[in-house]
């Protein structure tokens, strides 16, 4: 297969994908129902979770007894949130602190 039907092939498959994710709900509950409450729950505490989640596997193999002893990973999460509580930006936060993050890497 070339690269450009592989290229189509994974978009297609990646369009389908994400329209089911958006109507799968739909067709669950229907447009007008009610959501049940454990959906509810689960929509409150799965964001929180997941970024939880990603936090410890960014951090997982952080070496603290070796240099630069963690300096970039923990400057950079300091950032993120202070920047996230100046501006209230999660996006914008996540963005500087991985850019501060891979330039400090890349010269230490």
């Amino acid at each position: 297969m070339s690269d450009h039907r592989m290229a189509i092939a994974v978009i297609l498959v990646m369009g389908i994908a994400t329209f089911a994710t958006r109507i799968v709900p739909v067709l669950l509950f229907g447009r007008g129902s009610k959501v049940p409450d454990y959906v509810m729950y689960l929509g409150k505490v799965v964001p929180y979770t997941a970024m939880g989640l990603l936090i410890v596997y960014c951090l997982k193999d952080v070496q603290i007894m070796a240099a630069p002893h963690a300096l970039p990973e923990i400057v950079a999460m300091a950032v993120v949130v202070l920047s996230y509580l100046w501006k209230r930006n999660s996006i914008l936060s996540v963005v500087i602190g991985t850019v501060l993050y891979m330039l400090m890497v890349q010269n230490m």
